[in-house]
């Protein structure tokens, strides 16, 4: 089993400097990945957009992105994202995610959160269909268009599509539509429960998921969270706070419990911008990067 660990970034890189700040250091650090992740009413750039800019500052560098699949012209996703997998040469990594529930950003997404599965259902399977170089015609919430064929197709065949989500319908879609699974905010006991449903609705769906692509997005905190930033959590996201390591010995162990349950790939976030995103690396380079193998 290979361990693997990406930095996620959030709305921290939106300055050009600290960018370039963060892809050097994972670079240089020995880091996996950088991962942006789309928020659409929080601080951050988009995700293409970012990931095109670090594609062309780094060769080497893998570059993951959690981003909103509901709401979108799957044609137009489509082509952003095998645009984005030409330009660095096969480095994108790829997980599609509902998208949050609080307002403001159930609103901007503009589709209900009980809608939002049906259109993964969708969605999804016309993706992996105009990658793969397919003439595709379709009218429904994902889009209309008739007798495309895509052109730049991903250099990656097949371009590997991950997917969040803990809720048992999303464990079901997961099983019988990804080619991976990077939940957040779920205990190492949650994810190894989560993980046997997800493989029984592969099996009965006809297909597996290696062993390789079960992860976590764990965010941390490196000290105990102001007042502030604690209510802004627990208001987005319920568990956010009982789930969140603080302290890099914290999150060294909830990262070798995730091991211990056959979870190997990780994106880790920071939930308060560091001052420095090169001293955040090497603290947590010299507290968790012996874990790669």
């Amino acid at each position: 089993m290979k361990v693997r660990i990406g930095v996620g970034a959030g709305g921290a890189a939106a300055a050009p400097g600290a960018l370039a700040e963060l892809v050097t250091g994972i670079d240089q650090l020995g880091f996996d990945s950088l991962w942006l992740s789309e928020v659409l009413t929080a601080p951050g750039p988009d995700p293409v957009v970012g990931l095109s800019w670090a594609a062309a500052s780094n060769p080497r560098v893998k570059l993951g992105t959690t981003m909103l699949l509901p709401g979108r012209h799957v044609l137009r996703l489509a082509k952003q994202l095998a645009s984005l997998d030409v330009l660095c040469d096969g480095r994108l990594l790829v997980t599609l995610v509902p998208g949050l529930t609080y307002p403001p950003e159930r609103e901007a997404i503009g589709l209900a959160p009980g809608r939002r599965g049906a259109f993964i259902d969708e969605a999804l399977p016309l993706l992996r269909r105009l990658w793969a170089g397919e003439t595709v015609s379709h009218d429904g919430a994902a889009g209309s268009f008739h007798g495309v064929t895509l052109s730049p197709r991903p250099v990656q065949q097949p371009l590997e599509v991950w997917l969040g989500g803990t809720a048992p319908a999303a464990l079901q879609r997961c099983g019988r539509l990804s080619d991976g699974w990077l939940p957040s905010l779920c205990t190492p006991e949650e994810a190894a429960a989560g993980r046997r449903v997800i493989e029984e609705a592969a099996a009965r769906a006809g297909r597996s998921i290696s062993g390789e692509h079960f992860g976590v997005s764990i965010g941390y905190a490196r000290a105990p969270l102001d007042a502030a930033t604690a209510r802004t959590m627990a208001a987005r996201r319920p568990r956010a706070l009982e789930l969140t390591p603080v302290g890099l010995p914290a999150l060294r162990g909830l990262l070798e419990r995730f091991i211990a349950v056959g979870f190997s790939k990780f994106v880790l976030r920071p939930v308060v911008a560091p001052a420095s995103w090169r001293a955040e690396l090497e603290a947590l380079a010299a507290a968790v990067g012996d874990l790669q193998t």
